[in-house]
């Protein structure tokens, strides 16, 4: 592909993008806070069990070992 092929591709796809952009709808302040607070709990209660599995498993691994 010469130089000049080049820039025109790179000029149409930046165009598209430029397209697809514009249709992005972006969510309220208030629907993006709750989504964050909503992911920040579930996240925090997948920590919590997968902790409370990983300390259960440790236990049965030493008594296993001894």
């Amino acid at each position: 592909m010469n130089p000049v092929e080049w820039i025109g591709s790179a000029r149409q796809y930046l165009h598209e993008v430029g397209v697809e952009y514009r249709k992005i709808t972006w969510p309220q302040q208030k629907e993006a806070a709750a989504g964050t607070i909503g992911v920040i709990v579930v996240v925090t209660i997948i920590t919590v069990v997968l902790g409370f599995v990983d300390f259960g498993l440790a236990e049965v691994m030493k008594k296993v070992l001894e």
